[in-house]
């Protein structure tokens, strides 16, 4: 499973889920990664991403 996307580096957070009596178990919050291709420096590579910098537009996507 992919932990980080390589172009803004998110990777897995962990916290606390806090119940209504108030007592707190460890959680994480994954974020959503995807391996797709894109152009990287002119050549087509398989990268690993979250689809935030996806939308954003930070990749070009190979075709």
């Amino acid at each position: 499973m992919a932990l980080r996307c390589e172009i803004c580096g998110k990777e897995r957070q962990t916290g606390h889920r806090v119940s209504h009596s108030n007592i707190k178990t460890n959680r994480s919050w994954m974020p959503n990664i995807r391996k797709l291709r894109a152009k990287i420096n002119g050549t087509s590579k398989t990268i690993k991403i979250c689809t935030r910098c996806l939308r954003a537009g930070k990749v070009e996507r190979a075709v």
